[in-house]
């Protein structure tokens, strides 16, 4: 495994992103309820890289909200291209003496596994620059990868100056390079503004390294998905289906059985144990756990905080946030469980909700082991249903009016259905009822 303790990481994160027709920085667009910037630092994370500068402009604060601490800042004020941006991030990076990592941070899909390798790849090199390419299908909108006939790297070249030969090449920039930190700004600061557009390109750092007789290197990713850069609504949906369907294939591949990938939407940051199965229309959020042998669905939703012990299901039309339902347990219907805590062996009825919100506060609902709510039951938090206890159809269990053990309530507001003997007795049965 290759150390990346020597190496810092630029992330680029100041644009706007007009093509994404939003007032939304680009990097803070959500791909599976995570903002793109925050797939990059995670993957840059978990490769072992601990020292990162985020290049901030547009909507700096939120950008800044985003990546979260840990990283540095810095600003460039105008967005002169992507040469420009690095070398705004000079300052923070003085001293640097190993490698120098840069990354978009609106290309969300790259990995730990491959920012290791292009570090790999170019020390073995011993480059000043490696890019990373790959070779995907329909290259339209890359820079291409020309190489020699021996298959030496050349240069980029970008779409609107490639030839018609040249945009028939397969291979692609991704816009991910790894620096020897001693080349890199020495390079930048020789770099040309384009006469187009008066922009520094980073590209333009590969040709001036070659003329000081300093080698460029290549790193071709195994997953063409690795590059696929966000730049309008289309490429975020693309980007979504590429990261759901890695999620979904994650936990196939752990034993769990999910029945409909084409209609399951699974977050990153979700524990399935093995045997579970997930039916289709289930949306299940980042944050959640679930347990082994359990049954989700179809049409459930389940949102963080939620953890479903072994054996428990949920069914259609339900909805569990923030809760823990026990071993056992089963909501098949037509539910809402917030801030809840059932117990084992629960059996939640059709149409119950735990009214968790006064308008101001939530609040808790505690459900013991064995408890049966009749359906339509609503649990006004903060409440407590004792062990084995029952409630009827369409009681109302209002905030503090807890349900002793193995009570039967029901009614509106729900009262006990026991004798008042042998409720006085504390070992009370149920009063007989009709057939329900």
């Amino acid at each position: 495994m290759v150390s990346l303790n020597n190496v810092r990481a630029v992330v680029l994160a100041a644009g706007r992103g007009v093509r994404m027709k939003s007032e939304k920085a680009k990097v803070l667009h959500e791909l599976l309820g995570r903002p793109l910037i925050q797939y990059v630092l995670r993957a840059l994370g978990s490769a072992g890289v601990k020292d990162v500068v985020v290049v901030v402009g547009h909507q700096e604060g939120e950008v800044k909200k985003a990546a979260g601490s840990g990283v540095a800042f810095v600003r460039q004020t105008e967005q002169k291209g992507t040469g420009h941006a690095v070398l705004c991030a000079a300052p923070a990076l003085k001293g640097a003496s190993g490698e120098i990592l840069v990354l978009a941070g609106d290309a969300p899909l790259v990995t730990p596994a491959t920012i290791e390798a292009m570090v790999a790849a170019h020390r073995e090199a011993d480059a000043a620059a490696t890019v990373l390419t790959s070779c995907i299908d329909d290259s339209t909108g890359y820079g291409r990868i020309v190489r020699d006939e021996a298959g030496k790297f050349l240069r980029i070249v970008e779409e609107g100056d490639a030839t018609d030969e040249e945009k028939r090449i397969q291979e692609v920039n991704s816009g991910a390079y790894v620096f020897a930190a001693r080349d890199l700004f020495r390079a930048l600061r020789e770099v040309a503004p384009n006469p187009k557009k008066g922009e520094i390109y980073l590209t333009d750092v590969l040709p001036i390294l070659m003329k000081h007789q300093r080698a460029v290197a290549t790193h071709r990713a195994s997953d063409p998905t690795e590059v696929y850069g966000i730049n309008t609504r289309r490429d975020l949906v693309a980007a979504t289906n590429f990261l759901r369907w890695h999620i979904l294939e994650r936990h196939m591949d752990a034993g769990v059985t999910i029945v409909d990938p084409s209609t399951t939407y699974i977050e990153e940051d979700t524990v399935i144990g093995q045997d579970s199965v997930i039916l289709p229309y289930t949306v299940i959020e980042g944050g959640v756990t679930i347990g082994r042998g359990c049954e989700v669905g179809p049409f459930s939703h389940l949102r963080p905080g939620t953890v479903l012990e072994d054996g428990a299901e949920v069914g259609n039309f339900v909805e569990v946030k923030k809760s823990r339902i026990g071993p056992g347990s089963k909501a098949k219907h037509l539910t809402y469980l917030g801030d809840a805590t059932l117990g084992a062996g629960v059996n939640i009825g059709a149409g119950t909700i735990t009214a968790n919100y006064d308008g101001k506060k939530k609040h808790a609902t505690i459900i013991e082991d064995g408890v049966h709510i009749g359906s339509n039951t609503v649990l006004v938090a903060p409440v407590r249903v004792g062990k084995n206890a029952t409630t009827g159809a369409g009681a109302v269990v209002l905030a503090g009016h807890d349900v002793a053990e193995d009570d039967v309530v029901a009614g509106v507001p729900a009262r006990s259905l026991r004798t008042p003997v042998a409720a006085a007795r504390g070992n009370a049965k149920p009063v007989k009822r009709g057939r329900r």
